[in-house]
């Protein structure tokens, strides 16, 4: 927390995830404990070891976005940009010319967008018609689209934000793998602390599901090969999980400061208490089973938020189904939380709706807002067998009504990438 003290609360929600369209789509969803999770659609996954996915069914036109917007900006900028509409939407807020008399001035306006891998899937495509197919190794640059730089460099993601709601603070992609998504809410929230805004539009998108993305998972062995059973490929936790389901989606918040937020009499979801995140600089890909850097970023969260462990009540949980993450998750919630932790409710909703890498953290951190402002825990879909090493309280199968003053969500990367935010309920700090 800031010298001045100022504090950020969530003022908007926007989700686009599989299974779903918006924000209550998706949380009727995951309260339901329904899987979105099926066999890839997109290409035909025959040759691939893993042949599932958690794909979104969405028309860009029909959610907004015009026909140039759309043939211009690849996949994860349309789901971001779809998702920021129902979030500014839902805040109140107005933007831009033309816009309320108390419409935020756009200097105070920031921008922080997380992708683990971006434009993937239009540069893959691009490169298919330039190459004719991979025929030739001497491209033909008269068969590209005249956007296909814009494939090339993440930030188009923030800059189309930027343009669209007229935001003229700090625009700043984050790309930190698999934790992207809370980075980017947590780098966001920091801004306002700091006195660098008034309101961040936050969030991640990523649209990994395509052949060399999945090419990518495959040659580690890190996504599921239960490909005769989609639905329930996605076992957080179970002692029968072989791997992680490829996702794909965005969600994006609207961060405010507090007083800022007040005087419009904004509703507000939850208060960003802390966030920290810490890399392990250990391996690529593997993971101390003790779980210590994760924890630490648990441990520095709260200290920033003055939360007491024996406060927190849901850890919605990394999850993503891989014995080593969920082995060490587990070990950096009891690490962290000590007693706590046997209390803690703890869930992973990777398991109905995939791991869409980057953009996962900011839709777990809109699952971990809605459930502390109503009052309801999602569950963890497709647990039956525990884990003697997960033994952790994981919500199994259906949603719990429970009060939640405190939550954090948690994320772990490849890179070693550990990060941890934690929500407070409104009341806890507030009259």
């Amino acid at each position: 927390m800031s010298a001045e003290g100022r504090r950020v609360v969530v003022t908007g929600i926007g989700v686009l995830a599989p299974g779903s369209i918006g924000r209550e789509g998706f949380w009727d969803m995951i309260t339901a404990g329904r899987t979105a999770t099926r066999r890839i659609t997109f290409f035909d996954p025959a040759r691939f070891r893993s042949q599932v996915a958690a794909e979104v069914d969405f028309d860009p036109r029909a959610l907004g976005l015009t026909a140039n917007e759309v043939f211009r900006n690849d996949r994860f900028v349309q789901m971001a940009m779809i998702a920021a509409d129902e979030a500014v939407a839902d805040s109140g807020l107005t933007f831009g010319a033309g816009g309320a008399a108390d419409a935020p001035d756009p200097d105070r306006v920031a921008i922080t967008l997380g992708t683990a891998v971006g434009a993937t899937m239009r540069l893959e495509n691009e490169y298919v018609q330039v190459s004719d197919s991979g025929t030739h190794w001497l491209v033909d640059p008269r068969y590209a689209t005249n956007f296909l730089h814009q494939a090339l460099v993440p930030s188009c993601g923030a800059t189309e934000l930027a343009i669209r709601f007229g935001a003229h603070g700090p625009a700043t992609v984050v790309s930190t793998g698999c934790t992207s998504g809370i980075d980017a809410i947590g780098y966001g929230s920091q801004l306002i602390e700091d006195g660098d805004a008034d309101v961040v539009i936050a969030g991640a998108s990523d649209a990994p599901i395509s052949p060399i993305s999945m090419a990518c998972f495959d040659t580690i062995r890190a996504t599921t090969a239960n490909n005769a059973d989609p639905e329930h490929a996605s076992k957080p936790f179970d002692a029968r999980r072989d791997g992680f389901v490829m996702g794909e989606g965005a969600a994006i918040l609207v961060l405010e400061e507090l007083e800022h937020a007040r005087a419009r009499d904004a509703e507000i979801y939850c208060e960003v208490s802390g966030y920290a995140n810490r890399c392990n600089a250990f391996h690529m890909t593997g993971l101390k089973p003790d779980g210590t850097e994760m924890a630490e970023a648990i441990r520095l969260a709260l200290g920033q938020g003055r939360v007491d462990p024996d406060e927190v009540g849901y850890v919605n949980a990394h999850g993503s189904g891989t014995k080593q993450n969920d082995r060490h998750e587990t070990a950096a919630v009891k690490r962290s939380l000590g007693d706590t932790a046997r209390r803690v409710t703890m869930s992973s909703i990777k398991s109905m709706i995939g791991h869409s890498l980057g953009a996962i953290g900011s839709i777990e951190v809109a699952a971990t807002a809605l459930a502390v402002q109503r009052g309801l825990v999602p569950p963890t879909a497709n647990y039956e067998v525990p884990d003697p090493e997960c033994d952790l309280d994981y919500v199994p199968n259906v949603a719990r009504e429970q009060k939640v003053d405190v939550a954090i969500s948690v994320g772990s990367g490849f890179g070693g990438f550990q990060s941890a935010i934690v929500l407070a309920h409104p009341t806890r700090r507030m009259p």
